[in-house]
C-alpha cells in the first residue's frame, strides 16, 4: 500500500512480522520512493543493531540505505526536525519512549514509517511494537516462509537455548516457522 506525502497531517505506518519476512526490505522500498519523490527523509536504527552496518539499514537481500544510529528514541526528535519522512528500523529494540516519539513526529505532520518484530522468539509481544501497532494509521504484516514445510511463517524460532529476550542474530540463531512447525521454547 502506497501513501502520499502528508500535506496537512502526519501519520504512522508500521511494518511488522517475523524475522526473514522482508520488513526492512519493505521499509527501504517505501523510503526510496519518498526519496525519488524528492521528499526529505531521515532514517534511524537503534545502536544495538550492528549486524550488517554501522551507518546503514540493510535487508537480508543486501538492500541498504544510509541511516543514523541512536541510543534512545528521543535522540530522533532533533535529528528529524527538518524532514518530511522518518524511517525507523528494528523498533522492537527501543523502549516504550519510541511510541511517544512517533506520535510527536506524526503530530508534526511527518510520515513516520516504523519496522520491527511484533513478537519475540517466545511468541510474546516484543517491546513497544504492540503499542505502535495500536497507534498506527497503517499496519502491514509480512509473513516469511517456513523453513520446515514451506507454509507462510509468522513465528521466529530461536535455535539456541539462550533465555535473553534480545539476542541480535541472523540465520545462525533464528529460523522462520509457521504455526505448526514452531516449537515453544523450554523455560
Amino acid at each position: 500500500m502506497e501513501h502520499l506525502t502528508p500535506h496537512h497531517s502526519g501519520w504512522i505506518e508500521v511494518i511488522t512480522g517475523s524475522m526473514f519476512s522482508g520488513k526492512t526490505e519493505e521499509l527501504i522500498r517505501r523510503l526510496r520512493r519518498a526519496q525519488i519523490a524528492r521528499q526529505h527523509v531521515a532514517i534511524f536504527k537503534p545502536d544495538i543493531d550492528n549486524r550488517f552496518s554501522e551507518d546503514h539499514i540493510v535487508s537480508h537481500s543486501q538492500q541498504q540505505l544510509e541511516s543514523t544510529k541512536v541510543k534512545t528514541a528521543k535522540d530522533i526528535l532533533p535529528l528529524a526536525k527538518h524532514v518530511q519522512v522518518v524511517g525507523i528500523d528494528e523498533a522492537q529494540f527501543f523502549d516504550d519512549e519510541i511510541v511517544e516519539v512517533c506520535r510527536i513526529l506524526a503530530n508534526q505532520k511527518k510520515r513516520v514509517i516504523v519496522a520491527g518484530l511484533e513478537k519475540d522468539y517466545m511468541a510474546k509481544a516484543f517491546g513497544p511494537m504492540p503499542e505502535l501497532i495500536i497507534d498506527a494509521e497503517y499496519v502491514t504484516k509480512n509473513l516469511a516462509i517456513c523453513v520446515i514445510c514451506g507454509n507462510p511463517a509468522g513465528f521466529t524460532q530461536r535455535l539456541s537455548n539462550r533465555g535473553d529476550q534480545i539476542l541480535v542474530g541472523e540465520a545462525e540463531a533464528y529460523e522462520a516457522r509457521c504455526r505448526n512447525c514452531y516449537e515453544e521454547p523450554k523455560e
